[in-house]
């Protein structure tokens, strides 16, 4: 007896790291044959499930067919650690902040932001300014460590925004750098790493329903070299080249408002990100996705503006129309300005994540119209 037991005990330890790198293919694999959502680029159209999006739809004489119309809902998995500043988020009802309550009112309203014809939309690890715009950023709300791994916290909430997107049918831009808080990556290495460790998150969880934006706005006062546009295109391609089972992430990033993205940038991405941000007459939508088809190293490739905080929803021309009319997908982008109500802008935090403001209405009233929906 005691030999047979020394003998299982000699086997058990192998045995069992056999059997748990044996359990993380299987594991992956479930995930994987579970996913509903898939999105793919042909040529400058966007396709989910195989089927283009908003398939055989014109409006106004506009082809909406291929499109990948979004908003800019970057705070979803916001959380801010520093009890310095922790405070100024708390939400009317509670006098408290909630970073679960956040992210399950996010959920709550996906499928209501869909039936308004809204295939898409941002959703950042690094979120963006809960202000709209700052100067400085003392909060401290990234999902990644100094040395660029995933915080479980963090993406656990992830998890449960792109599972809820995987259902619906759903085409998540997943930001994962955002300037005034890529700082707190203690340096190029470690930037690498949270590039690589993201990635391969999104991949173990069979995720293929995500488009990657590497940075908001790589020409605004990054830290670090490797997020600057001279040289983010290599982030762009590091992403590109993290395969699993033969699928890989299309990948691309943005610039300011009103930037036309350069060559590197243009050359590597998968799909072409512009903002409108300053851009105060819809001509200079037009303008800008004119001038983004004459850099070189463009060839047919989507151009979809995920950043615009420009309104006029009523008017009969205005920079979502523009962008359609030049057939560019357009994001909106609304934040919360000085002594709005609560209801106002879905990147102020704490946000409300409903579509009950006016300029939400019209946001969402116009996307109805041109998608059919």
């Amino acid at each position: 007896m005691y030999s047979e037991k020394r003998n299982f005990q000699k086997y058990q330890v192998p045995l069992l790291i056999f059997s748990l790198l044996l359990l993380g293919p299987i594991q992956q694999s479930i995930a994987q044959q579970n996913r509903a959502t898939e999105v793919e680029i042909r040529q400058n159209k966007f396709f989910i499930n195989g089927q283009a999006t908003y398939q055989g739809r014109e409006w106004n004489g506009y082809t909406i067919e291929g499109l990948l119309l979004n908003s800019r809902m970057v705070q979803g998995v916001f959380d801010d650690l520093n009890p310095e500043t922790r405070d100024q988020w708390k939400y009317p009802d509670t006098g408290t902040w909630d970073a679960d309550r956040n992210t399950d009112e996010f959920v709550a309203e996906m499928e209501n932001w869909l039936a308004h014809g809204m295939l898409s939309f941002t959703i950042n690890l690094q979120g963006g300014s809960p202000y709209g715009y700052s100067e400085s950023q003392p909060w401290h709300n990234s999902a990644f460590t100094d040395q660029g791994a995933l915080r479980p916290e963090f993406m656990g909430r992830l998890e449960r925004i792109l599972d809820r997107a995987d259902q619906l049918g759903m085409v998540p831009i997943l930001g994962l750098f955002y300037f005034g808080q890529d700082e707190r990556l203690e340096d190029e290495a470690a930037v690498i790493r949270a590039v690589t460790n993201s990635i391969n998150w999104l991949h173990d969880k069979g995720y293929r329903n995500v488009l990657i934006e590497i940075n908001n706005e790589a020409n605004i006062n990054y830290d670090h070299d490797i997020l600057q546009p001279e040289r983010v295109h290599e982030l762009i391609e590091l992403a590109q080249s993290i395969e699993q089972n033969g699928a890989r992430y299309y990948v691309s990033t943005s610039y300011a408002g009103g930037v036309v993205p350069k060559p590197n940038v243009v050359s590597k991405s998968d799909f072409i990100l512009l903002h409108g941000n300053g851009v105060h007459n819809p001509k200079g939508i037009v303008r800008m996705v004119e001038e983004t088809m004459t850099v070189e190293g463009y060839n047919n490739k989507p151009i979809l503006f995920n950043e615009d905080d420009h309104f006029d929803f009523d008017a009969e021309w205005n920079n979502f129309i523009a962008a359609v009319s030049v057939y560019a997908s357009w994001g909106y982008f609304d934040y919360r300005m000085k002594d709005e109500p609560f209801e106002e802008g879905y990147q102020s935090v704490p946000v409300d994540w409903g579509i009950n403001s006016e300029r939400k209405k019209g946001f969402f009233n116009l996307m109805k119209e041109i998608t059919g929906k």
